[in-house]
């Protein structure tokens, strides 16, 4: 008999072991966050044995949305309904929030439309493998310093939909070299942050008012890269975009979709959203 519960600073392993099964990029830090900052709202399936068997996460912006991800089974427990029972603890703990929101691949939406979720928009995961970048390309793209928070927050609560500083402020903490803002006259336009990962280097979210600033922060977070395999998942909204990066030698990996489930009163403006935090973060 599966037991569901909350889980604990002592499950990271298990979730790492999880991840690993399933090729996923998160690291023992991705873990710590949900659990900072959402402790009650991450749960583990638990089989006869003790062992950690499944996870979800979830973390909630404000009271304008919350997200679901981490939603990881054991490969030998997969098709006995694990999966969607951990679903369904998620949304129970979630029932006071008006939507929910999650990206889920082809496979998983289908049981996400059976629960009154729908389509957003779409998202390309995409990798570059070996790039050579050697340098800042445009004087207008810089290091984010602290005074710089106040007017990127605002930003980025305007695009993104909801004030999500704690997110942030621990990816400048883990990878400070990929947090960039472009800024023309005094004024940020854009900016970039990025994570470490375990088969990748993750840059997101880069947040732009045009392409051109989009374009100059991922090339100045490729330049800090130094060679490292780098993914971004990158919403499917503007061909330029999406050929600018073909372009740079990124590959497709797989498609997500956006998904959501209540009225969806907060969704920012997701056309100057030009690669997203990650799917487990939104």
């Amino acid at each position: 008999m599966t037991v569901f519960r909350n889980m604990t600073h002592e499950d990271i392993a298990s979730g790492l072991m999880l991840c690993r099964y399933a090729g996923w990029n998160q690291v023992s830090d991705d873990w710590q966050i949900f659990l900072d900052l959402n402790p009650t709202g991450c749960r583990v399936a638990i089989d006869e044995a003790g062992n950690v068997v499944g996870t979800v996460t979830t973390i909630s912006y404000e009271d304008h949305f919350s997200w679901i991800g981490m939603v990881l089974v054991h490969p030998e427990k997969q098709r006995q309904g694990i999966g969607t029972q951990l679903l369904m603890e998620a949304l129970q703990s979630l029932s006071n929030q008006n939507t929910v929101k999650l990206d889920a691949t082809p496979a998983g939406r289908n049981v996400y439309l059976k629960l009154d979720f729908v389509d957003e928009y779409g998202i390309n995961r995409m990798r570059l493998v070996g790039n050579s970048f050697q340098a800042f390309p445009s004087s207008s793209v810089r290091v984010i310093l602290d005074t710089d928070f106040p007017d990127l927050l605002k930003l980025d609560c305007e695009v993104f939909g909801a004030d999500r500083r704690a997110v942030l402020e621990r990816n400048y903490s883990r990878a400070p070299q990929y947090a960039l803002v472009a800024e023309t006259k005094g004024q940020i336009r854009g900016f970039c942050f990025g994570r470490p990962g375990y088969n990748f280097d993750h840059i997101g979210p880069v947040i732009a008012q045009r392409f051109e600033e989009a374009r100059d922060l991922l090339l100045g977070a490729l330049s800090q890269a130094q060679g490292k395999p780098i993914i971004v998942d990158a919403p499917d909204q503007s061909r330029v975009w999406t050929e600018f990066l073909s372009s740079l030698g990124f590959v497709v990996l797989r498609p997500l979709i956006r998904m959501y489930r209540g009225s969806n009163a907060h969704p920012g403006f997701p056309e100057h959203q030009f690669a997203i935090t990650g799917p487990e973060f939104g």
